[in-house]
Protein backbone atom coordinates (compact mmCIF):
# COMPACT_ATOMS: atom_id res chain seq x y z
CA UNK A 1 0.00 0.00 0.00
CA UNK A 2 1.36 3.41 -1.03
CA UNK A 3 0.82 5.96 1.74
CA UNK A 4 2.78 8.73 0.01
CA UNK A 5 0.59 11.75 -0.73
CA UNK A 6 0.82 13.31 -4.17
CA UNK A 7 0.02 17.05 -4.22
CA UNK A 8 -0.34 19.43 -7.16
CA UNK A 9 -1.61 23.01 -7.42
CA UNK A 10 -3.11 24.64 -10.49
CA UNK A 11 -4.27 28.14 -11.37
CA UNK A 12 -7.13 28.33 -13.86
CA UNK A 13 -8.63 31.25 -15.75
CA UNK A 14 -12.26 32.07 -14.99
CA UNK A 15 -13.35 30.26 -18.14
CA UNK A 16 -15.69 27.26 -18.27
CA UNK A 17 -13.41 25.71 -20.91
CA UNK A 18 -10.90 25.09 -18.09
CA UNK A 19 -13.21 22.53 -16.45
CA UNK A 20 -12.21 19.78 -18.88
CA UNK A 21 -8.56 20.23 -17.84
CA UNK A 22 -9.40 19.29 -14.25
CA UNK A 23 -11.71 16.46 -15.34
CA UNK A 24 -8.78 14.97 -17.29
CA UNK A 25 -6.43 15.45 -14.34
CA UNK A 26 -8.84 13.57 -12.07
CA UNK A 27 -8.59 10.58 -14.39
CA UNK A 28 -4.79 10.80 -14.35
CA UNK A 29 -4.50 11.18 -10.57
CA UNK A 30 -6.96 8.35 -10.02
CA UNK A 31 -4.23 5.98 -11.21
CA UNK A 32 -2.71 6.72 -7.80
CA UNK A 33 -5.92 6.92 -5.74
CA UNK A 34 -7.60 3.90 -7.38
CA UNK A 35 -11.12 5.04 -6.51
CA UNK A 36 -13.74 2.78 -8.17
CA UNK A 37 -15.14 4.01 -11.49
CA UNK A 38 -18.67 4.87 -10.35
CA UNK A 39 -17.37 6.81 -7.37
CA UNK A 40 -14.75 8.71 -9.40
CA UNK A 41 -17.40 9.68 -11.98
CA UNK A 42 -19.55 11.12 -9.17
CA UNK A 43 -16.47 12.92 -7.85
CA UNK A 44 -15.82 14.42 -11.31
CA UNK A 45 -19.43 15.66 -11.45
CA UNK A 46 -19.12 17.26 -7.99
CA UNK A 47 -15.78 18.87 -8.87
CA UNK A 48 -17.20 20.19 -12.15
CA UNK A 49 -20.09 21.72 -10.21
CA UNK A 50 -17.65 23.36 -7.77
CA UNK A 51 -15.64 24.76 -10.69
CA UNK A 52 -18.79 26.15 -12.34
CA UNK A 53 -19.74 27.80 -9.04
CA UNK A 54 -16.26 29.30 -8.69
CA UNK A 55 -16.11 30.58 -12.28
CA UNK A 56 -19.72 31.74 -12.74
CA UNK A 57 -20.97 32.70 -9.29
CA UNK A 58 -17.72 33.49 -7.45
CA UNK A 59 -15.60 35.16 -10.12
CA UNK A 60 -18.57 36.26 -12.29
CA UNK A 61 -16.62 34.91 -15.32
CA UNK A 62 -14.17 37.79 -14.91
CA UNK A 63 -11.14 36.78 -17.02
CA UNK A 64 -8.91 38.84 -14.70
CA UNK A 65 -9.72 36.54 -11.78
CA UNK A 66 -8.37 33.06 -11.19
CA UNK A 67 -9.58 29.79 -9.72
CA UNK A 68 -7.06 27.97 -7.54
CA UNK A 69 -7.21 24.18 -7.56
CA UNK A 70 -5.30 21.90 -5.22
CA UNK A 71 -5.25 18.14 -5.74
CA UNK A 72 -4.14 15.67 -3.06
CA UNK A 73 -4.27 11.95 -3.45
CA UNK A 74 -2.85 8.70 -2.25
CA UNK A 75 -4.04 5.14 -2.56
CA UNK A 76 -7.76 5.00 -1.62
CA UNK A 77 -8.06 8.77 -1.08
CA UNK A 78 -8.65 11.77 -3.37
CA UNK A 79 -9.19 15.40 -2.31
CA UNK A 80 -9.63 18.56 -4.34
CA UNK A 81 -10.01 22.11 -3.10
CA UNK A 82 -11.29 24.86 -5.37
CA UNK A 83 -10.99 28.52 -4.38
CA UNK A 84 -12.32 31.55 -6.23
CA UNK A 85 -11.64 35.27 -5.92
CA UNK A 86 -15.27 36.26 -5.40
CA UNK A 87 -16.86 38.13 -2.50
CA UNK A 88 -18.18 35.03 -0.70
CA UNK A 89 -21.66 33.95 0.41
CA UNK A 90 -23.37 32.11 3.24
CA UNK A 91 -23.97 28.68 1.74
CA UNK A 92 -26.13 27.65 4.70
CA UNK A 93 -28.72 30.19 3.56
CA UNK A 94 -29.23 28.47 0.23
CA UNK A 95 -32.75 27.01 0.16
CA UNK A 96 -33.11 23.22 0.27
CA UNK A 97 -33.65 22.20 -3.40
CA UNK A 98 -35.62 19.12 -2.34
CA UNK A 99 -38.41 21.16 -0.73
CA UNK A 100 -41.55 21.39 -2.84
CA UNK A 101 -41.37 25.18 -3.27
CA UNK A 102 -37.84 24.89 -4.72
CA UNK A 103 -38.25 21.90 -7.04
CA UNK A 104 -38.72 23.93 -10.20
CA UNK A 105 -36.22 26.70 -9.53
CA UNK A 106 -33.46 26.97 -12.13
CA UNK A 107 -30.64 27.46 -9.61
CA UNK A 108 -29.67 26.33 -6.13
CA UNK A 109 -28.81 22.66 -6.62
CA UNK A 110 -25.01 22.86 -6.91
CA UNK A 111 -24.17 22.65 -3.20
CA UNK A 112 -26.69 19.84 -2.74
CA UNK A 113 -25.19 17.93 -5.68
CA UNK A 114 -21.63 18.35 -4.44
CA UNK A 115 -22.52 17.31 -0.90
CA UNK A 116 -24.44 14.26 -2.11
CA UNK A 117 -21.80 12.91 -4.50
CA UNK A 118 -18.71 12.97 -2.26
CA UNK A 119 -17.70 11.41 1.05
CA UNK A 120 -16.64 14.71 2.61
CA UNK A 121 -17.71 18.23 1.64
CA UNK A 122 -16.74 21.53 3.17
CA UNK A 123 -17.30 25.13 2.15
CA UNK A 124 -15.35 28.07 3.58
CA UNK A 125 -16.53 31.44 2.40
CA UNK A 126 -15.50 34.99 3.26
CA UNK A 127 -15.24 38.38 1.59
CA UNK A 128 -11.97 37.06 0.07
CA UNK A 129 -13.64 34.23 -1.83
CA UNK A 130 -15.10 30.78 -1.42
CA UNK A 131 -13.28 27.48 -1.11
CA UNK A 132 -14.95 24.14 -1.73
CA UNK A 133 -13.16 21.05 -0.39
CA UNK A 134 -14.33 17.70 -1.74
CA UNK A 135 -12.95 14.25 -1.03
CA UNK A 136 -13.68 10.60 -1.69
CA UNK A 137 -12.30 7.45 -0.14
CA UNK A 138 -12.23 3.87 -1.31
Amino acid sequence: MNEEITKENFILKSDKAEISTIENLISQFNKIAQIPEEKIINFQIAVSEALINAIVHGNKEDKNKSVFVSIECKENFFKISIKDQGSGFDYKKIPDPTKEENLFKEHGRGIFIMNTLVDEFDCNSSINGTEFILSVKN
